[in-house]
């Protein structure tokens, strides 16, 4: 059955505003991070890797809604910059907040202490989490192998790779097409930056 003209244009509208909170969500995180660049030695601004991994969400299998693509593009602004969880609920809701925040480290604590978390914390994410945490991992893999971050040494890169492995591993089945895209980046990663001795995860204590 044909949808009425009234149905269309409402499908229409929807949509449009969908594009405008992405729109809205992919400049406040340029504004966010607009001093900040990636460590790779070709320093591209910080924000491109906030687009690889809301584009890697918004093309895994089942993306969930627009809240999940906004909150890739958001997944490091209170991490990484002076936004706030209350900044975030103010601007685009309590769901992208809490999305963003449960995958957001504790800067507090030794970086050490932060990568055994982020394994320990993984298998307790919900799917839509699971979705950002996947998508981050594998834009930091492709950027490990096309710029490594500079004074980085052989052993610290090796390290980065295992740790991601296990990571994603403790995310659990969580979407067919991110892993896929995963085990690509991991692989090229793995080749690029081999263990110099047997692997070793100093994330995992």
């Amino acid at each position: 059955m044909p949808r009425s003209p009234t149905h269309s244009a409402a499908a229409s509208r929807s949509a449009t505003r969908e594009v405008a909170r992405l729109a809205q969500a992919a400049h406040y995180a340029a504004r966010a991070h607009k001093f900040q660049q990636r460590k790779g030695l070709d320093a591209e601004p910080y924000v491109n890797h906030c687009l690889e991994v809301a584009e890697l969400v918004a093309t895994a299998e089942d993306p969930g809604d627009v809240e999940v693509v906004i909150a890739a593009l958001l997944h490091d602004t209170v991490e990484d910059t002076a936004i706030t969880e209350a900044d975030l609920e103010r601007d685009f809701g309590r769901r992208v907040a809490d999305l963003v925040m449960a995958v957001t480290d504790d800067k507090t604590l030794p970086k050490e202490a932060r990568k055994r978390l982020q394994i320990a914390h993984a298998p307790g994410l919900c799917r839509d989490a699971r979705l950002v945490k996947i998508a981050d991992k594998i834009s930091n893999l492709r950027a490990l192998v096309r710029t490594p971050p500079a004074g980085w040494t052989p052993e610290r890169l090796a390290d980065y790779v295992v740790w991601s492995q296990a990571v994603v591993t403790a995310c659990g089945p969580t979407d067919a097409v991110l892993e896929a895209e995963f085990a690509i980046a991991h692989a090229v990663a793995a080749v690029t930056h081999p263990p110099i001795e047997a692997p070793l995860i100093r994330a995992a204590g």
